[in-house]
Formats: C-alpha cells, sequence, structure tokens
C-alpha cells in the first residue's frame, strides 16, 4: 500500500472575509474530492482570512501512480482557482 500526502500553502490577497475564504476553499475540496476521489480538507490556518491551507492524501499500489495523482491535484488546484500557491509538502511512503 502507498499513501501520498500533499500539504498545499496558497495565498488569497482579495479575501476581505473568512466568509470569501471559506467559499473558495469549500469550492476546491468539494471539486477535487469528487474527481480525483481523495481525501482533502482545510488543515491550517483557518483564522486567518487569506492564508489557506488544504491537505489531501490518495491511496494506491503504485508510487509512480500516487506521483501523478498529487501532480493533477495540484495542476487542478492552480487552474480552478485565483489564489496563489506559495508552498508544497509533499510525502510518498
Amino acid at each position: 500500500m502507498i499513501i501520498g500526502s500533499c500539504i498545499v500553502y496558497m495565498t488569497a490577497e482579495w479575501c476581505s472575509s473568512l466568509k470569501d475564504k471559506r467559499m473558495v476553499v469549500k469550492s476546491i475540496i468539494e471539486k477535487a474530492k469528487h474527481k480525483f476521489n481523495i481525501s482533502i480538507a482545510e488543515v491550517d490556518r483557518q483564522d486567518n482570512h487569506q492564508a489557506i491551507v488544504i491537505g489531501f492524501a490518495c491511496v494506491t499500489n503504485e508510487v509512480r501512480h500516487a506521483d501523478e495523482i498529487i501532480e493533477n491535484v495540484l495542476n487542478y488546484i492552480e487552474r480552478s482557482t485565483d489564489a496563489v500557491i506559495d508552498d508544497v509538502e509533499r510525502e510518498i511512503f
């Protein structure tokens, strides 16, 4: 069993409230969850209205497949929102 996990740090400077941020985060999470069949959630900085930290994980039987899933999700997140990806932490084990 191979587990791929990733934490994505993003900035959404146009968000002026936590309500604005929740709309962005909820959209990303719901769409990615259904499109890629991954576990995904906001994992940090919930009280900062311009910082978004999303973590996701996948389970597969090949390292290459886990890496592909992570890359596809990252590309999807980048295309589907105006938030800027600041940093990404990947781990496959």
